[in-house]
């Protein structure tokens, strides 16, 4: 412990803490501190795996204040330890209360907290031993702190670690929260700022971009939980992402600890339902879309191994409204020719002229070009993607057929955005 610093060890921050019949409840100055926890879900056991601690707070007269204004108000370093301590034992000793043993505790802790609390004495560890909860039963959340430079708590993430404790990241997603801190902390759970489920409920894009968000932490190791979802829509975003957890108001409100009876259940097989009629009804659009163009592509095939060019062989694909363009490629996935452009091609835009001749380019690293080469004879769809042709959203269809001179690919670009591709499919958000 450092000099002149005063000890907020287990004893001292004991005295401060009071339990009764209902509840542990803290008393710091004028103000009252109380325990709500919010249940964290599993998505995929449908049923409560952890609770997030919450801060509640009442003055003098009685009234709730918001917890964050309390702290923000703390301009003395003493004052932060002393009241983050008083809430992390109350927390702990109403979720032992819970009798909870198979679930986790969620506590959230400031890294600004993490960086300077080693110099008020020893606390976590036996705060565990005190209340006889096991390490692994906590993740410790790192709340967001652009003050404190990330790289300095390291070590005290490590510290949580070797404890045998989880480690999450919170606020993915907002402010200075990004993937340096997943880097850095290497964290086993990853909570997703409600922010980003309120963009992929209102931005169709940012909708189809957020399962390759969710993928991409998990390949980094760590579980997905998407929190402030309150509405049917959002939750059923956060199953189409393969998110792991969920957390928000559509699940379970906050509720103070003498308020936690019987949980609200949440409509898990109402949401189940709803998920695999979409996906049968992807499934359904794709084979709308094989309808439509199948025989398209068999006729333009069928030119072009007689040998027409490809503009000419193309020409009743590109009459179709939702058709950007047409492109052939090699099997290896070198583009043969230019790229055939469609007339209406809404998505042209003079800004990325420099990447319209792709003769020669190489496309062997698209999903489009393995699922052909795959599955020859077959008319292949992609899934939504960002085209480097124009910058823009297309869907991809393609097909591998054999000539004399080797396999070769028939692509066409299909704008993702555009109502009659939408109203082709029936969907609203791709």
């Amino acid at each position: 412990m450092s000099e002149n610093k005063p000890c907020f060890d287990i004893k001292q921050i004991s005295l401060l803490a009071s339990e009764d019949d209902r509840e542990w409840s803290g008393k710091y100055q004028k103000y009252d501190i109380y325990t709500a926890m919010q249940p964290i879900f599993s998505l995929s056991h449908k049923r409560v795996v952890g609770y997030e601690a919450l801060m509640r707070v009442k003055d003098a007269d009685n009234n709730w204040l918001n917890p964050a204004d309390l702290f923000m108000s703390l301009k003395n370093q003493d004052d932060i330890i002393l009241l983050d301590r008083l809430c992390r034992y109350i927390h702990t000793g109403n979720f032992v209360r819970l009798n909870a043993s198979s679930n986790w505790l969620f506590l959230n802790v400031s890294p600004y907290v993490m960086l300077h609390g080693k110099n008020y004495g020893s606390f976590f560890n036996d705060l565990l031993r005190y209340f006889s909860i096991a390490p692994h039963q906590v993740v410790i959340e790192i709340v967001e702190d652009p003050v404190v430079d990330q790289s300095l708590i390291v070590e005290t993430v490590m510290y949580y670690k070797n404890l045998g404790c989880l480690v999450a990241i919170d606020d993915f997603g907002r402010g200075e929260s990004n993937f340096e801190r997943v880097w850095d902390f290497q964290p086993q759970i990853v909570k997703l700022d409600r922010s980003m489920i309120v963009k992929a409920s209102e931005q169709k894009r940012v909708r189809r971009l957020f399962p390759s968000i969710v993928s991409l932490i998990h390949q980094t190791g760590s579980l997905v939980l998407i929190e402030g979802i309150e509405t049917e829509e959002q939750a059923i975003i956060a199953m189409e992402s393969d998110a792991d957890f969920v957390q928000g108001y559509f699940f379970a409100k906050p509720l103070r600890f003498i308020e936690m009876g019987v949980l609200p259940s949440p409509p898990f097989k109402q949401l189940f339902e709803k998920y695999r009629i979409n996906a049968l009804s992807d499934k359904k659009n794709n084979d709308k879309i094989r309808a439509v163009y199948t025989n398209l592509f068999h006729r333009t095939i069928e030119l072009l191994v007689q040998g027409v060019n490809l503009k000419s062989a193309c020409q009743d694909i590109m009459n179709t409204p939702s058709v950007l363009r047409c492109y052939l490629l090699m099997e290896n996935g070198i583009q043969i020719e230019s790229t055939i452009f469609a007339d209406n091609n809404r998505t042209s835009d003079v800004r990325f002229k420099p990447l319209e001749n792709a003769e020669n380019a190489d496309w062997c690293r698209r999903e489009y070009l393995r699922k052909a080469v795959s599955q020859p004879d077959q008319l292949q769809i992609s899934q939504p993607y960002f085209s480097i042709t124009g910058a823009h959203i297309c869907i991809t269809l393609s097909f591998m057929f054999t000539t004399d001179s080797g396999s070769k690919v028939i692509c066409c670009d299909l704008d993702a955005d555009r109502e009659d591709y939408n109203l082709l499919t029936d969907r609203s958000l791709i």
